[in-house]
């Protein structure tokens, strides 16, 4: 083809560094992306293996040759390692350690028995595989980010095959034994598809992370820290000025005395409470339901798909469930209570705002008839 096969290697060296350092660099911003890590472990060892094949250039070299695979292996390891990381949050390195054994293994004793052609060939080959177990975690993980978590996948795919075809070369050319550095089309396609592939997945995979970090920090402002539901932000942001259908219902919960129990039992105490009310809030209602904090003690429940009856039948669930429950404060039980108003949208629909203030005027009335009591508004007037 043509090409400096050293030029095309110091490009992969200096392309693959500058990813590693960058990786490293994000990494130390977020400590807690333990795959940033795992990919700048394995870059810094392509690109040992790198410096190692290339300088097979002056001398053919067979423990150099292996040492440049056995780096090749235990880098594509920690990057597929990373990869699962990257996707589910955890690594099978069980599995990882598996498939660069499957590397290693072949690979050594090929060598140590003089084929170096033969190690060669299983080198490339295992590399190739284990591209393709981390083509797969990035097709596996393309409904996150589809466009680019296949495009990902595809370059991986595309490195793989440039490194069978390294292999097919050698087999087609029966050079069992390698007496210099492999240096053949495929090489130099194999070089050429990874300084492409390194700079692809390297912005692709940054720009993904990037991307989840940002929806990450929006969803923590929509999420009150305590109880892990929605805030009101988070419930408008959701709802907003959208009318709601004619069977949607919305709850509005109040805990009864509540800054008695901080002021007598103190705010510990007051956080288990709110947390295992939003935990019975939970319990109560579908997948399709919505439970929010407004702040305080108070939450709102939006049930999709229910009339009155069952929506005053959920309040009345929730109520007993948390009027069951005893709290541990200052060496003895307490209860705590809860008021509800409820109201249901009508046949034309209201925004989610007018449906909030029918069952606030509904909750009101539940605390001036005596606490601890569910009460239902009407249908709030279409807009």
């Amino acid at each position: 083809m043509g090409f400096d096969q050293v030029s095309l290697l110091a490009a992969i060296g200096f392309s693959g560094a500058a990813l590693c350092l960058t990786l490293l660099g994000a990494w130390m911003g977020s400590r807690a992306d333990l795959f940033l890590l795992n990919w700048s472990g394995g870059l810094a060892a392509i690109v040992v293996g790198v410096i190692l094949f290339a300088m097979l250039d002056e001398s053919y070299n067979e423990p150099l040759q292996w040492a440049s695979f056995m780096a090749f292996l235990s880098g594509f390891g920690l990057i597929y390692g990373g990869s699962m990381q990257f996707r589910t949050g955890r690594a099978n390195w069980r599995l990882v350690g598996f498939a660069v054994f499957a590397g290693v293994a072949p690979t050594t004793v090929a060598f140590l028995l003089g084929y170096s052609g033969i190690g060669t060939i299983v080198g490339n080959v295992m590399i190739g595989v284990i591209l393709l177990l981390i083509a797969r975690e990035y097709w596996t993980g393309r409904k996150e980010v589809p466009l680019a978590m296949t495009t990902g996948a595809m370059l991986y795919v595309a490195t793989a095959i440039s490194f069978f075809l390294c292999g097919f070369v050698l087999v087609a050319e029966e050079r069992w034994v390698l007496t210099e550095r492999p240096s053949n089309w495929a090489e130099d396609l194999n070089s050429i598809v990874a300084i492409i592939g390194l700079t692809g997945i390297g912005a692709l995979s940054l720009g993904v992370n990037q991307s989840r970090i940002a929806r990450y920090h929006h969803l923590q402002a929509q999420t009150d820290p305590l109880t892990g539901l929605l805030n009101r932000r988070g419930l408008a942001e959701r709802y907003g000025a959208v009318t709601q259908n004619a069977r949607s219902a919305v709850i509005v919960f109040d805990l009864d005395r509540f800054k008695a129990i901080n002021d007598l039992y103190g705010h510990g105490v007051g956080d288990v409470v709110l947390s295992r009310f939003a935990g019975v809030m939970r319990a109560n209602i579908r997948s399709t339901d919505i439970a929010a904090r407004f702040g305080g003690e108070e939450f709102c429940v939006i049930l999709q798909d229910a009339d009155q009856r069952t929506a005053v039948a959920i309040a009345e669930r929730i109520r007993h469930e948390l009027a069951a429950q005893l709290f541990a404060a200052e060496g003895r039980s307490i209860a705590a209570t809860v008021s509800a108003g409820v109201t249901v949208s009508s046949e034309r629909g209201q925004p989610i705002d007018a449906l909030i203030a029918v069952a606030d005027d509904a909750l009101y009335r539940a605390k001036t008839e005596g606490r601890n009591r569910v009460r239902s508004g009407p249908y709030p007037r279409a807009a």
